[in-house]
């Protein structure tokens, strides 16, 4: 009879340890100071636009949009250290016609399009590879990508 309760003790404890893993990686909205690191910019004006990298530990970083957080990202070295992509535990991106903050590994990139942005030229967010295609067409976009195909090299230059 002893070990039941210390039983019900640890999964209570893994319970909680779950939910706290869980909420840790719930983006949040910015508030008023916060700031892009790449430009400086407030964000929080801007929430069609928003983007955000969540860390492990609960903070968060947010961007005025997808074309910044990858100049961000793709600095960032690889490892389990502070200040590299293995502190990331989510990446956010604003859907565009949801405007919903959503996985950025769930979303295809317009790349090319006559949407624009708060820094101008902007990767467009869009769920389905179809509605991307459909939005590429209806915008003059120039190419769809996924997440794992994005590089430096094909961020639009403003």
């Amino acid at each position: 009879m002893k070990l039941l309760p210390k039983m019900i003790i640890a999964a209570v404890c893994l319970v909680g340890l779950s939910l706290n893993t869980a909420l840790a990686t719930e983006p949040r909205m910015p508030e008023k100071k916060d700031r892009c690191p790449v430009c400086g910019m407030f964000v929080a004006p801007y929430p069609d636009w928003i983007a955000t990298i969540v860390l492990k530990e609960g903070q968060q970083i947010f961007f005025d949009g997808c074309k910044d957080l990858f100049r961000y990202y793709f600095k960032l070295p690889a490892g389990e250290t502070r200040g590299t992509r293995g502190e990331i535990a989510e990446i956010y991106v604003t859907e565009y016609y949801t405007t919903q903050l959503v996985p950025a590994s769930e979303v295809f990139y317009v790349l090319g399009s006559d949407v624009y942005g708060p820094m101008g030229k902007e990767l467009i967010p869009v769920a389905g590879k179809e509605l991307a295609e459909t939005f590429m067409r209806d915008h003059s976009g120039t190419q769809v990508l996924t997440f794992k195909q994005l590089t430096p090299d094909i961020l639009p230059a403003n």
